[in-house]
């Protein structure tokens, strides 16, 4: 049996983990919005159409903030058709997935079900088509409480109370030639920063979300970056970046991708720091993940100008959520870096749960690490130190297999620890619990795995795949060993 150590000391500690590190994502996009979180009619819907199915899902994994609309969808988008009656809202094409867009759900419904629904909102604007003046006009009707125009077509669209959204992200993905009206990096730039101007203006205890980069094989790539943070590091709070990874015949490459992602956030990290070094400044922007996946991005559409398309509903393997997995533990690992993120996305599109129209919902198998990583991931991130057989990749070079993370609760008074077993052979894990008060107790380990990594689920089969208990190790002082099954995602819950 393969062997491997991990250290894990509560001295040593990476930072108190914010918790929308455990967001996610819904935009305009297939039936992620109509069909997903809002279908009118369906027998589980409540009086505003929000799907209570849907719903309870989003509270079972506790997601904190969810961003909205978009996505490439943002960038041609007039938020004023979103509001008002609705059946005064117009039909437009959508250009960026060429789908009829209804307006029938707009900034007031997100606002509504994300009351529902117990977790914020992450608003971006459009600064594609869009200008700076639309962006703060959008801000003002949204969080100023009433008195002017906006705030009170608001009110009078029916919510006196403003939606108070804290965090905006300053377009999307603006440095892709797919974005409508993409920009340069001085043009997003300069764009940008009077963007952020003119809404701190309107609100100054916003966040502000800067756009970085969407693909690290961008050839602008990541001098985008830095010129970006050169306009508006003092305007903003965040930088974001974005990455999806692809299953391409080779299951040791996909379930690897951890370490692509590393290399990306301190690519990241080294660029705002390197900009903070030429401002002469203390301030420290942070970095929010705000889409990140496994995608495959040769999906076919099912056709042009259609309403609420079955797109972009990838039935996920059993390979795809040890991958997640996996990138869940980078995500920890960086979260004195990274304190924001958003799995992409929520419902029905590149999701982690699918639902039919007037139909009832099934759970990928990328739902169960995501939800036990949201659930249990809360507290301290601590360093791991880990020794473990290395493989030899083509996107990473030579990567530790065995990848981890964890995290001590201390109102619970409970270690967790997560861990990925990249090896086709079972792995005997050789643990250590370092400067832990009290004596530990295992109480928990769940494991992820199959024999065909290939299983996914399905409306016929909605539970193949699915965590499974495992046995209780004994702790002997600070130790343990503890059995990893082959190819597995592992959670473990040690009582202090």
């Amino acid at each position: 049996m393969l062997q491997a150590k991990l250290s894990v000391s509560r001295e040593e500690a990476i930072s108190s983990i914010d918790e929308r590190l455990y967001g996610s994502f819904v935009e305009h996009l297939g039936r992620a919005v109509y069909g997903g979180i809002y279908e009118p009619g369906h027998p589980l819907s409540d009086e505003h159409g929000f799907r209570k199915d849907v719903l309870d899902m989003v509270r079972e994994a506790r997601v904190p903030i969810v961003r909205y609309p978009g996505g490439n969808f943002v960038s041609g988008y007039n938020w004023r058709d979103g509001i008002g009656p609705k059946q005064d809202r117009p039909r437009r094409l959508e250009l960026a997935w060429a789908a009829i867009e209804t307006n029938q759900f707009g900034i007031d419904e997100f606002a509504d079900w994300c009351r529902a629904a117990d977790t914020q909102g992450m608003i971006a604007v459009n600064l594609g088509t869009g200008t700076p003046k639309e962006a703060a006009e959008l801000l003002e009707y949204c969080n100023h409480p009433g008195g002017t125009a906006l705030s009170d077509l608001r009110r009078a669209n029916g919510h006196a109370q403003p939606h108070n959204f804290r965090v905006w992200c300053l377009g999307n993905e603006m440095d892709g030639p797919w974005q409508i009206c993409g920009l340069t990096a001085d043009e997003y730039g300069r764009k940008a920063h009077e963007t952020a101007k003119m809404m701190r203006w309107v609100d100054p205890d916003i966040q502000l979300v800067a756009c970085g980069s969407s693909a690290m094989e961008l050839p602008t790539f990541p001098v985008w970056d830095r010129k970006v943070l050169e306009y508006t590091y003092e305007d903003v709070d965040y930088l974001s970046l974005h990455r999806y990874y692809k299953y391409k015949g080779d299951a040791k490459e996909l379930i690897t991708s951890f370490a692509d992602m590393d290399r990306f956030i301190d690519t990241l990290s080294a660029t705002i720091d390197y900009v903070k070094a030429l401002k002469r400044t203390r301030k420290q922007v942070k970095l929010s993940f705000d889409e990140w996946n496994v995608w495959d991005s040769e999906m076919p559409l099912p056709g042009r100008w259609l309403e609420g398309p079955e797109s972009h509903q990838q039935y996920y393997t059993l390979l795809d959520a040890l991958a997640v997995g996996g990138m869940l533990c980078t995500l920890i690992n960086h979260s004195d870096r990274v304190r924001m993120a958003c799995l992409a996305q929520l419902v029905n599109a590149l999701s982690p749960v699918l639902t039919k129209n007037g139909g009832g919902m099934v759970k990928m198998p990328t739902y169960y690490p995501f939800m036990q990583v949201s659930t249990l991931g809360r507290g301290q991130a601590l360093a791991v130190r880990v020794q473990a057989p290395m493989v030899e990749t083509e996107h990473s070079g030579d990567v530790r297999t065995l990848q981890s993370a964890a995290v001590y609760d201390e109102q619970a008074r409970e270690v967790r620890v997560f861990a990925l077993n990249c090896n086709e052979e079972d792995m005997l894990l050789n643990l250590r619990l370092e400067a832990f008060e009290g004596e530990l107790r295992m109480v928990e380990h769940t494991v992820l795995d199959g024999e065909d990594l290939m299983a996914v689920n399905d409306f016929d089969a909605p539970e193949r795949v699915k965590p499974h208990a495992a046995p209780c190790t004994p702790v002997a002082g600070e130790r343990a060993q503890i059995r990893l099954p082959a190819q597995s995602w592992n959670v473990m819950r040690f009582q202090v």
